[in-house]
C-alpha cells in the first residue's frame, strides 16, 4: 500500500529536523516498520503493508508537528516504540524532574496504576521495558508528595555470570556498582543534589538484601531489582519487612537469572504462590513494551523463541526417553513371563 502526504504550509526547517540528518530519521522509521519512505521536497511517500504505512505516515505527522526543534534520535526510537492507541493523559501524573515523563504503552500505564493502587506490585518483563525506571519515578512522586518517609532501594548481589571478587570500600561502596542502575535513574528524576541531599539526610536509603532481616519498613517505598536472582528464602524475607504506610516494589527479568543452575528464583516461585493473593499486583512485560532501541525487541524475541525451541527439544526428548523406558520394561516382563508359561505347562 502506497501513502502520499503534502505538508502544507513547506517549512524548509520543519523538514529538516523531521528528516534529521541524512534522513537518519526517516531510515529508522523504514527499518522499524519494514517500509520505504521517498520524498522530495514536502511531498512524502511511504510504502509498505497497510498497517505499517498508515503507522509510518502518522509517525511523520506526529514528529513535523513537534519539528520546530531538531528531534533528537531518542525521541524516534520512543515514538516508534510507544503504542499507537496510547493518549498522552494517560498514566498517573508524576511529580518528578522530567515534566515529560508518561507510560509509552498500555503495559506500562497498567503498571502505574496498580502501583498506584497496591501495596505490593510485582513488575516482570524483559530488559528496557521500563520496569525499574517507572518504579522509581513513582518512589520518588510518593517522597516529593509526602506520601512517604524514605525511599528503600535494594537489589541482590549476583554478578552476571563473571566473579569480581571482594570489592574495595565500606558497605555502601561495595554494592554501589549493583545499584547503579537505581542510581542513574533516581539523578534522572531528580537531579545530583537532590539525590546527594536525600542521601545525607537518609530519606533514600541502600540496604542490601543479605542485611534486611529483622527490619521492619514503615512508610517507606521499597523496591527491589533484579529480583530474578533471588533465593525463595530471600524473597520471602523481603516481603514480610513491609511495614504500615508502604509499598513495594519486585522488578525482574525471569529470562535472565543468574542463579547456580539448581537454584530456583525467588521471583519464579513467588510468582506461582502469589499470584492469586489479594492485595498483590502482578504485570507481565512483553518485547512490545520495550522502550529502548528497537534492536533490542527484537533481541528479546529472538531469544524467546531460541527458548521455545529448546524446551520443546528439551520435552520432546524427555518423552522419547520415557517411551524407551517404557518399552524396555515391556520387554523384560515378557522375558521374565516365558519361564513362568514353562513352569506351569511342566
Amino acid at each position: 500500500m502506497i501513502l502520499r502526504h503534502l505538508f502544507s504550509p513547506p517549512n524548509n526547517t520543519r523538514l529538516s529536523h523531521l528528516c534529521g540528518p541524512m534522513d537518519a530519521h526517516l531510515r529508522t522509521i523504514e527499518t522499524a516498520l519494514q517500509v520505504k519512505i521517498a520524498h522530495r521536497h514536502e511531498q512524502f511517500k511511504v510504502d509498505g503493508t497497510k498497517a505499517n504505512a498508515k503507522r509510518g505516515m502518522e509517525m511523520l505527522q506526529a514528529m513535523y508537528e513537534m519539528a520546530a526543534r531538531p528531534i533528537e534520535p531518542a525521541m524516534v526510537q520512543l515514538m516508534l516504540a510507544g503504542d499507537a492507541d496510547m493518549d498522552a493523559t494517560d498514566g498517573p501524573s508524576l511529580k518528578t524532574k522530567r515534566s515529560d515523563l508518561k507510560p509509552r504503552t498500555l503495559n506500562q500505564a497498567t503498571y502505574l496504576d496498580q502501583i498506584a493502587s497496591h501495596d505490593i506490585t510485582f513488575g516482570i518483563g524483559p530488559a528496557g521495558t521500563g520496569k525499574t525506571y517507572l518504579a522509581v519515578a513513582m518512589a520518588v512522586d510518593a517522597l516529593q508528595r509526602s506520601a512517604v518517609q524514605r525511599i528503600v532501594l535494594t537489589r541482590p548481589a549476583v554478578e552476571a555470570g563473571e566473579r569480581l571478587g571482594f570489592l574495595p570500600g565500606d558497605l555502601n561502596q561495595k554494592i554501589d556498582p549493583y545499584l547503579r542502575p537505581l542510581y542513574d535513574a533516581l539523578y534522572d528524576l531528580m537531579g545530583f543534589e537532590q539525590v546527594q541531599k536525600a542521601f545525607e539526610r537518609q530519606t533514600i536509603e541502600v540496604a542490601p538484601l543479605a542485611f534486611m532481616r529483622g527490619r521492619t519498613l514503615n512508610t517507606a517505598f521499597v523496591i527491589l531489582d533484579e529480583a530474578q536472582n533471588t533465593t525463595p528464602e530471600q524473597m520471602k524475607m523481603f516481603l514480610t519487612r513491609i511495614g504500615f504506610g508502604s509499598k513495594a516494589v519486585v522488578t525482574g527479568d525471569v529470562s535472565q537469572i543468574d542463579l547456580p543452575k539448581t537454584q530456583l528464583s525467588g521471583l519464579v516461585e513467588a510468582e506461582r504462590v502469589l499470584r492469586r493473593v489479594p492485595g498483590i499486583a502482578m504485570c507481565h512485560m512483553t518485547s512490545q513494551d520495550v522502550v529502548r532501541h528497537p534492536l533490542v525487541a527484537r533481541i528479546v524475541d529472538a531469544y524467546d523463541a531460541q527458548g521455545r525451541s529448546s524446551r520443546m527439544a528439551d520435552n520432546l526428548a524427555a518423552d522419547a526417553h520415557a517411551d524407551a523406558d517404557a518399552d524396555a520394561a515391556t520387554e523384560t516382563d515378557k522375558v521374565v513371563a516365558r519361564p513362568r508359561a514353562r513352569k506351569k505347562a511342566l
